[in-house]
């Protein structure tokens, strides 16, 4: 049973790495706490990408003060 669930994590994960191979996440080069955030929702959500969820994530790097 343990190996069953193993597989199906890695072909959830695979297919969430697909899908934001497909929404292009990986080739832009500007790196920024959203865009990190967005790869790791997608890549959780596996599946669920392809039913219509598009997760996204909002968050700020505080700036260093002046």
């Amino acid at each position: 049973m343990r190996r069953i669930l193993s597989v199906l994590a890695v072909v959830w994960l695979v297919i969430g790495v697909i899908a934001g191979a497909q929404r292009g996440y990986y080739g832009n080069s500007n790196a920024s706490c959203a865009k990190f955030g967005d790869i790791v929702a997608t890549v959780l959500a596996g599946p669920l990408n392809y039913s219509g969820v598009n997760p996204k994530v909002h968050c700020q790097v505080p700036q260093p003060s002046s």
